[in-house]
């Protein structure tokens, strides 16, 4: 399994009793999506290997958790402070400008004055605000993310269109 295909989604923050019961965190804008969830990958030992969920309860992003097979303490503690992963299919849908950082790898961006000014090559996720880092002409270009600066996502076309800051695009073409 290649860990590119996963997606995190929380960790295993510690148990709850004595019969193998888990708290995790879901690292989630919306934790209801998740609240019929069978099943999860657990990252042990940079390996994912898949866990059927019993039951599980939600209480904010917190989900108290019996997994199938883990039925002492002594085995749930061994998975605390494990990363929890999802195939990428079962990301929620996004729609309007909002996007996951991997999907929009690729597109194209079109700035609203300068036109055509490279492809999406990655996006650097820093603290307090998301950075594309676009390919034009083989110079790199870094457009910040914003509602202010993202117009439009169109998924079909593979394009991003951009209101870039004035002057910001000046200084790498």
């Amino acid at each position: 399994m290649d860990k590119n295909d996963f997606y995190f989604l929380g960790k295993i923050t510690k148990t709850s009793g004595y019969k193998g019961n888990l708290m995790f965190f879901f690292d989630v804008d919306n934790p209801d999506y998740y609240k019929n969830l069978k099943s999860v990958f657990i990252e042990i030992n940079n390996d994912l290997i898949p866990f059927i969920i019993d039951n599980i309860q939600f209480k904010n992003n917190i989900a108290f958790v019996k997994l199938q097979d883990i039925t002492s303490y002594e085995q749930a503690l061994i998975l605390v402070n494990c990363e929890l992963y999802l195939p990428l299919n079962l990301l929620p849908p996004l729609k309007g400008n909002k996007f996951y950082f991997h999907e929009i790898i690729g597109f194209k961006a079109i700035d609203k004055k300068h036109g055509n000014i490279g492809f999406v090559e990655q996006v650097i996720d820093i603290t307090n605000q998301a950075i594309l880092k676009l390919n034009y002409n083989g110079k790199e270009v870094l457009i910040p993310t914003s509602d202010e600066i993202i117009l439009d996502v169109d998924r079909n076309k593979k394009q991003i269109k951009i209101n870039a800051p004035e002057g910001l695009v000046d200084i790498y073409l």
